[in-house]
């Protein structure tokens, strides 16, 4: 692979993903201190999550209607930065809630572009997509672990400026980025919809919205929960860090695994970790080794997951469908999913309390095992 702007692609991807780091495990914590309850922390977070369910599409239209899916992201990334600034204008509930509309629209449109774009560029070595998403993941270790530490020292409001200079630098390497000329398939013939239609496509898309579903009330309270349980803030990150270092690891031997499992099979392990994972953060909070256990956990409920589940997209979706399948992906499962987890845990939080939300969770998971199990066909390949 001479070609392959592979530094471009990972810069890219680190910055996104520091920024999650920076964000998903602190950003609750911010908006707890503007004393916002429960219900308005859920709302807010799954704006990032609802954003999902209709900007993907939108973007990826764009993208492939132009055929300039680099400059599209280049787009969201400048917009984002840009509304990212609101955050500094005020801290009322409706403000906060305007800014992270906006925000989220811009943000929601890059990375299934940039899963599309560095596909292409890999070509007939996709099996080596987790080298360059890993780094990303090493993005995030560095941006929680960090900040973890940094807001032991200082005040909650300067995880503002943090967050700030990571959006730069999505802007700064949206630029290095080369175009790749979309390449024409087959299977790229048929309709959008034809291609939903199928019973191995459905089932995948909704099982892959109760995974995120599952994980909604991980994302949304797991910081707040482990804090009101006595942990502090710098062991909070190492705990975020350690679920991301195992999914980094996962990321170097999926090429080994796809080669030894069919897709089917290692998505159906990823399901069933996350059961064992969700009950285990629900039940033994007090226990800091259990917890440290269901964090290792995230290399399979994230790490082999995601990879698959970009597999299975990019054998499902090929030539002109490329972006538009990574958009439906995305808006199925981290929109659709992704925000009813986010919501019904604000509801339940407080309502039923944590280890009965997390109960929910595991439950989730079971639902989208099922899904797998029962409709998607064996014969969705491995990597050879």
């Amino acid at each position: 692979m001479p070609s392959l702007p592979y530094w471009r692609l990972s810069g890219f991807y680190f910055f996104y993903f520091a920024f999650i780091g920076a964000f998903a495990p602190y950003w609750s914590l911010y908006l707890q201190s503007l004393s916002f309850n429960a219900l308005q922390i859920g709302i807010l977070m799954s704006l990032l999550l609802v954003t999902r369910i209709f900007s993907p599409a939108v973007w990826g239209w764009l993208a492939d209607h132009t055929g300039k899916r680099v400059w599209v992201v280049q787009i969201a990334a400048i917009s984002g930065f840009v509304s990212f600034c609101g955050f500094f204008a005020g801290e009322s509930f409706t403000l906060i809630f305007i800014v992270m509309l906006l925000m989220s629209f811009f943000w929601s449109a890059s990375l299934p572009l940039m899963e599309a774009i560095t596909l292409s560029h890999l070509g007939d070595y996709t099996d080596k997509y987790g080298r360059i998403r890993s780094w990303g993941s090493v993005g995030f270790v560095v941006a929680v672990i960090g900040i973890g530490y940094l807001l032991e020292e200082v005040e909650i409001i300067w995880l503002l400026w943090v967050l700030l200079g990571l959006k730069l630098g999505i802007v700064i390497f949206s630029y290095q980025i080369p175009e790749k000329e979309i390449m024409h398939y087959a299977t790229g013939l048929l309709s959008i919809r034809q291609i939903c239609l199928r019973p191995e496509v459905m089932a995948f898309l909704l099982s892959s919205m109760m995974m995120l579903f599952a994980h909604g009330a991980y994302y949304t309270f797991f910081s707040i929960y482990l804090v009101e349980h006595g942990y502090d803030k710098g062991f909070v990150g190492w705990l975020w860090a350690i679920g991301v270092i195992c999914e980094i690891g996962i990321f170097f031997i999926m090429p080994w695994l796809m080669r030894h499992f069919r897709l089917k099979h290692i998505l159906i392990f990823s399901f069933a970790c996350a059961i064992l994972r969700f009950v285990l953060i629900g039940q033994y909070v007090e226990w800091p080794v259990v917890i440290v256990m269901a964090q290792i956990l995230h290399a399979a409920t994230y790490g082999a997951h995601h990879v698959a589940a970009m597999m299975v997209i990019h054998q499902f979706f090929r030539g002109r469908h490329q972006a538009k399948g990574q958009a439906i992906y995305t808006s199925i499962a981290y929109g659709m999913g992704g925000a009813l987890g986010a919501v019904f845990s604000g509801y339940t939080w407080d309502w039923l309390g944590a280890d009965n939300t997390f109960f929910m969770s595991a439950a989730a998971a079971l639902a989208g095992l099922i899904l797998i199990t029962w409709k998607m066909k064996s014969s969705v390949a491995n990597i050879e």
